[in-house]
């Protein structure tokens, strides 16, 4: 049977691939990613001139299957995410699970993650921490997300888009008061920014900057902002 790789690539800054995970790239029969448009620049960086495969949530039922009896006949593929660690917030995690059902061998190469990289840089305790990916995207569900972590010790991080950001915030200081709300924005590229503040400080800022970019959302009940 073949091997299928985990291989995690750049977040934003392309110097960031390592050199294992460029070795893996360049020898398995074949790459999956997420939106090759995206892969194709990582692969150019690399030195790598060939195609990849798309595997993302509207293909992977249809697909899985047919690369896995691949996998079983002895190809070796790495799939890749748009940027960080696959099986974090993208749909490897699909065929990861079938290929451990298929016995296939799945092997990490690890690298970086953006929910890591926010929360080593955010001042807040990483003891211990939880990981929520995105909130829902209506507002009461998301509000019920937010209500189950009144009582919680552990760091939190959340993923978050511009267009939700500023409803996010308002829906926190509603739900936390006054607590220390850490957002990693735009991670390891050319304006990447922490902002720190309460819910309400936070407002503030993007009333007069409007926000832009992908972020990483933390905050910790036992810290209230100063």
């Amino acid at each position: 049977m073949g091997t299928l790789f985990l291989v995690s690539t750049p977040i934003g800054n392309l110097g960031d691939i390592s050199g294992r995970a460029a070795k893996v790239l360049s020898e398995v029969t074949a790459i999956l990613a997420e939106d090759n448009r995206v892969s194709r620049t990582l692969l150019a960086h690399c030195g790598i001139n060939r195609a990849s495969e798309t595997y993302h949530d509207f293909n992977k039922e249809r697909v899985t299957p047919r690369l896995i009896e691949r996998l079983k006949a002895g190809e070796t593929m790495a799939i890749i995410t748009d940027a960080g660690t696959p099986g974090i917030a993208d749909p490897a995690f699909n065929l990861v699970r079938a290929a451990i059902a298929a016995g296939i061998t799945v092997t990490p190469v690890p690298g970086p993650a953006a929910f890591c990289a926010a929360l080593v840089a955010s001042g807040l305790p990483t003891d211990r921490f939880v990981f929520e990916n995105f909130l829902p995207h209506k507002s009461g569900a998301r509000r019920r997300v937010l209500e189950s972590y009144k009582n919680e010790h552990r760091t939190v991080i959340l993923y978050e888009t511009p267009h939700r950001i500023v409803k996010v915030l308002e829906e926190m200081d509603e739900i936390f008061g006054d607590i220390l709300v850490v957002i990693g924005r735009e991670l390891t590229k050319v304006y990447e920014e922490f902002l720190r503040g309460s819910p309400k400080e936070l407002l503030a800022h993007f009333k007069i900057k409007p926000p832009r970019g992908e972020m990483v959302v933390l905050f910790n009940q036992r810290i209230r902002d100063k």
